[in-house]
This record gives C-alpha cells, sequence and structure tokens, in this order.
C-alpha cells in the first residue's frame, strides 16, 4: 500500500476542520452555553463581537438575551473601545472576535482604552495559534507574545470544552481585564477523565512520569497526553503539567515539578517559540535558579505558516501527536 493510499487526500474544508479527532468526544459550542447560563444570573454581562457572533458562539448569547447583545460590525478598535465604555459603566463586557483581529488590529485600543485603567472587560478570541488552516492572516501565532507584554491582563489558554466551560466563570468573576483564547464549535473534551477543576492562576498536574515533564497550555495538553500514552509503549514516562493560566503563570507549580526531578523538560505550546509559554517559563527558571535535566521548546517556528489542511500542518510544524512524540524521543536519545 502507498503512502496515497494509506492518507486520503484532504479536502479544502479541512482547514477549518475542528481539532477534534475522529471519534473523539466532544461538546458543542461550550464558551457560548457556559456564557448564557452565567447570564441568567449575571444581568451586568454583556455581549459584544465584531460580525463574527455564529464564528465565536456569541450566536447563543444573542437569541438568549438580544438586548444585551451588541453587534460591532468589522471595527476592532471600536469592538474594544466599547467594551471599554460599558465596563466603565459598570458592566462586564464579553467580547469576541478571531484572535489575529483581536490582537493585531485592536491592541492599542486594548492597551490603552482597556488595561491601562484596569477594566474589568473579558476578550474572547478564537482560532488561536494554528487552528486554522487559511495562513498568516488568521493564524494567531503570535498573540500570547502580544499580550503577556500589557500590563494587568490575565491571560487564559484552556485546552478542551471542560475548560472552557469553566474558565468562562472564573474570568467573569475575576476583577480586572482578561485575554482568553477561545475554543469554539465542537470542541474536544479530555480533561473530565483526570479530575480536573479549573483555577485561574494554577497549573495542575495531570499525570505523573519519571522521564519527561512536558509543561503546556490549550490544545497542546490534549497532545501532551495522548503522546504519554503513545509513549507508554516505549517505555517512557511523560508527566504533563497543564498551565491554563499563561499570566500570572503558576511558578510555584513549575518549580516544584522540576526542581530534584532528574528528566528532559519539554514546554509545548501552540504558538510561536518567540515570547510565549515556552519563554516564560524558561524564564521564570532561571530567576529561581533551578536548572532541568534538558529543556526544549516544542512550539510553532518563528515563520509565517502555510496554508492548508489543519492535519498537514500540524504534522509539518511538529505539534501533531505523532510529530510531538517523535520530537521528544529524539531529544531523550
Amino acid at each position: 500500500m502507498n503512502v496515497a493510499q494509506k492518507k486520503p487526500r484532504l479536502t479544502t474544508s479541512a482547514m477549518i476542520a475542528s481539532i477534534a479527532s475522529e471519534g473523539q468526544r466532544t461538546r458543542a459550542a461550550p464558551f457560548g452555553k457556559a456564557l448564557v447560563e452565567l447570564a441568567q444570573t449575571r444581568p451586568d454581562i454583556v455581549g459584544l463581537t465584531a460580525d463574527l457572533a455564529k464564528y465565536t458562539d456569541l450566536h447563543l448569547f444573542a437569541q438568549a438575551y438580544p438586548e444585551r447583545f451588541f453587534q460591532m460590525g468589522m471595527a476592532e478598535q471600536l469592538l474594544m473601545g466599547a467594551a471599554g465604555g460599558m465596563a466603565k459603566e459598570g458592566l462586564t463586557p464579553f467580547a469576541t472576535t478571531y484572535a489575529v483581529f483581536g490582537t493585531r488590529r485592536a491592541y492599542d485600543f486594548i492597551h490603552q482604552v482597556i488595561a491601562e485603567e484596569h477594566l474589568n472587560v473579558k476578550i474572547c478570541c478564537a482560532l488561536p495559534g494554528l487552528t486554522t488552516g487559511y495562513g498568516p492572516s488568521h493564524q494567531a501565532t503570535d498573540d500570547i507574545a502580544m499580550m503577556r507584554a500589557v500590563p494587568g491582563l490575565t491571560i487564559v489558554d484552556p485546552c478542551d470544552a471542560l475548560d472552557t466551560e469553566q474558565a468562562v466563570t472564573q474570568i467573569a468573576a475575576h476583577d480586572g481585564p482578561v485575554y482568553m483564547r477561545l475554543l469554539r464549535g465542537q470542541v474536544p473534551l479530555v480533561l473530565d477523565e483526570y479530575d480536573y477543576k479549573f483555577e485561574l492562576g494554577k497549573a495542575k498536574l495531570l499525570r505523573d512520569g519519571d522521564d519527561v515533564l512536558v509543561i503546556s497550555s490549550g490544545i497542546m495538553t490534549m497532545r501532551a497526553l495522548e503522546v504519554a500514552q503513545a509513549l507508554t509503549q516505549d517505555r517512557i514516562g511523560v508527566a504533563v503539567l497543564h498551565c491554563p493560566t499563561i499570566k500570572p503563570l503558576d511558578e510555584a507549580a513549575i518549580i516544584e515539578a522540576v526542581r530534584y526531578r532528574h528528566r528532559l523538560v519539554v514546554v509545548a505550546e501552540n504558538h510561536s517559540v518567540v515570547g510565549g509559554l515556552g519563554e516564560a517559563v524558561a524564564g521564570a527558571l532561571l530567576r529561581h535558579r533551578v536548572q532541568p535535566a534538558g529543556f526544549q521548546l516544542a512550539g510553532l517556528p518563528d515563520a509565517f505558516l502555510d496554508a492548508g489542511a489543519l492535519p498537514t500542518l500540524h504534522d509539518r510544524y511538529g505539534i501533531s501527536c505523532d510529530a510531538l512524540a517523535s520530537r521528544i524521543k529524539n531529544w531523550l536519545e
């Protein structure tokens, strides 16, 4: 059997395919449903979007609370400015768009209007990192780097549907601006098998292992758990520390997981290796004078990425299960 028979040619639809694997358990629109439920007891919550309600699952909120929903059109700067104004009047705005538009187009408004005045705006942005195949115009591979530079801004990168649902409630309760990477549509469900509960600002050790510690966020925690299971066949023990809050980073949990353990540390992130979780973890280890047995970044390259089918791109850039497992084995050797 040749390669073409093993891997059928992917169609254009694979560029916008769900990140869920075939047969994987999912939940539909966890963000939208969680926000609708929370808003029942929180009349201060309002929803805004820049012409992307359907594609951020905010359409569910619009249907449930039309009088509290604001369609701002294709104007991301206006979206952030209006959200800031509403927050000044005592409301709790949830502003949604794609991550590339919310960060690159509206950065100055987030920085000056929202963050400088510490306004209670929750910015929830879909298509984080390499979760679309539509090329650099839509691939937010630099959003965390940009948002980490904004003083006082909390950054959340959920792994799955459970993480997203629980994060909505906690970021709404948090006093101050939040940037959350948004998983929408049919979102994988994996963390319920690990007795997991989201806590804002806290990292969680999901499994332990003697050979490798993977520190991860977002969908890369899902990949790390898949890799840990796969590498048991090679008698490689992989621990997974999930860091859903990028800023403020749970440095205490990271230091505890690394110190006194002679194992390779791999930081896996769906983001450029420049300015993301990997560099944040490296900085924390240096400041605390903790030296792991080895340290590697398993992130996206410092480059404009290709357009194409998501499974192909995840293999090409090293964040699929098979690619990540191969990278870890090579680093161990």
